[in-house]
């Protein structure tokens, strides 16, 4: 008997007694039992989630800076040519991620629901689908690399062309090992073990790292080394990830390769998810490469002082874009279990635990601006620029990055993507990238018009995801088909 009939029993009067004691009854019963009920996510779990994915974003960010490193002892030509090539791969890794993302969604919200058997049906649906999508890429851009790098950077010098072309035809190839890491890691997620993607990663990197000493500086390959060693790091951590997805004792098993086919009703709700977070970040990217540009007009010191404080305030945000993921993971598993409300407090608890990574990074952060600013050899303007933009980025980002862009997680682990979607999109194009165009045009104030844009957009973006969240409409949709 539900609460409606509750009700109704009530409405009549001494008539059914009987039956209004009994109901009450039941219904103490049940709102004692759901008091009682377990959490899905115990501090324990949480830890055993989060960590290991805090451990790989830094670990991942700081072999990058040592492969970069690396490279730029080739030559100057050598780094412009990588440089340029990892932006187009950005815009190609942003599409696995987006899959990768969707998957994460639907693998979740199945085992959410008790429903281990789609949930593994799902899983070999993201595998299939990411590695499919990733052969188109890696064909057209093996194939076509000269010809795209010349349309997308009309006027490089012949020796950056040439570093680039190298670098970009090897790359290529390891799209599809990159979308099995991509896709599987995910799945580890969503089944609440992150540990292995983690030590995978490490493995992978130190790999890439050491590859990059033998290739580049042992037998002077120079980008070719380099490119090599990369696909190498990446074949290695996708089949890696796939013969540990066939373990009987992981939650989403894929426990035969050779017998996957298409499943068009799942591969569907994954692209319900996936095409949307797509568009989002492809544009996202495609806003960046347009800042770039608009720096790009405001002289040297600004293009420095712009790339020093990109990076510092990428590193402050590791720890929290780390938790992000955990999130969307967590409010999915809620969702799909048809907890709402644990759902809202897990957002709740995770979106204070990343401000407070935040502001636990911001004091030494700010504490050593000055000793960065000497390692980076930025003096003069540069530097001047670089510590009045860093402070104002550090403050802006404890009171507005968390609203702009951890809670979207969870509406989009909701199904809510096509909100989130439109909203950074718009606000990215409109804000960061059009705004920010605009007052470095009609305003002196150079670089920092740029940074404002960046600001306005995050208020832009908080301001509707919070309205969205307290609307309650992501608490509605539907991502199972049932």
């Amino acid at each position: 008997m539900n609460w409606d009939n509750f009700t109704q029993v009530r409405n009549g009067g001494g008539k059914c007694l009987c039956k209004w004691i009994k109901c009450a009854t039941l219904m103490v019963v049940r709102m004692r039992t759901e008091r009682m009920r377990a959490p899905l996510y115990s501090n324990r779990d949480l830890r055993k989630l989060l960590l290991p994915l805090i451990a790989e974003q830094v670990l991942t960010a700081l072999m990058g800076v040592a492969d970069t490193l690396m490279v730029s002892n080739v030559s100057a030509a050598a780094l412009s040519g990588v440089s340029l090539v990892d932006t187009l791969n950005n815009l190609i890794i942003m599409i696995f991620s987006a899959m990768a993302a969707g998957g994460t969604i639907v693998c979740a919200q199945y085992l959410g629901r008790g429903d281990p058997e789609d949930a593994c049906d799902a899983a070999e649906q993201v595998l299939l689908s990411c590695i499919a999508i990733a052969l188109v890429p890696a064909v057209l851009c093996a194939t076509l690399s000269r010809p795209i790098l010349g349309i997308v950077y009309t006027q490089l010098e012949p020796d950056v062309m040439d570093n680039a072309v190298r670098y970009f035809l090897i790359s290529a190839l390891s799209y599809p090992f990159l979308a099995m890491q991509q896709a599987a890691a995910a799945l580890f997620r969503a089944a609440g073990e992150s540990k292995t993607p983690m030590k995978v990663t490490l493995v992978a990197n130190v790999i890439n790292i050491a590859g990059n000493a033998l290739l580049i500086y042992g037998v002077h390959l120079g980008v070719t080394g380099a490119a090599l060693a990369t696909l190498f790091s990446r074949m290695v951590s996708g089949l890696t990830l796939l013969v540990f997805l066939r373990q009987p004792t992981h939650k989403l098993q894929v426990t035969n390769y050779r017998k996957l086919r298409p499943n068009w009703r799942i591969i569907k709700m994954i692209l319900r998810i996936g095409v949307p977070t797509g568009l989002e970040n492809g544009l996202f990217q495609f806003g960046k490469l347009i800042v770039a540009g608009t720096v790009s007009t405001l002289g040297t010191a600004a293009i420095s002082a712009h790339a020093m404080v990109q990076l510092v305030e990428g590193i402050h945000g590791y720890p929290s874009q780390a938790i992000n993921i955990g999130l969307t993971t967590v409010a999915g598993t809620c969702m799909g279990a048809g907890r709402v409300d644990e759902a809202k407090k897990y957002t709740k608890k995770l979106c204070y635990l990343s401000w407070l990574a935040m502001f636990i990074l911001s004091i030494p952060i700010a504490l050593l601006l000055g000793p960065i600013a000497d390692i980076a050899s930025l003096d003069g303007q540069a530097r001047t620029l670089f510590l009045n933009i860093m402070v104002i980025a550090l403050v802006a980002k404890l009171l507005l990055w968390v609203p702009a862009f951890s809670l979207p997680k969870t509406l989009q682990a909701a199904g809510d993507v096509k909100f989130t979607a439109a909203v950074s999109a718009a606000s990215m194009w409109v804000f960061r990238a059009g705004l920010s165009f605009v007052i470095c045009r009609v305003t002196p104030i150079g670089l920092y018009g740029v940074w404002l844009g960046w600001f306005i957009d995050w208020i832009c973006r908080s301001a509707f995801y919070i309205t969205r969240y307290l609307s309650g409409k992501w608490e509605k949709i539907q991502v199972l088909d049932t």
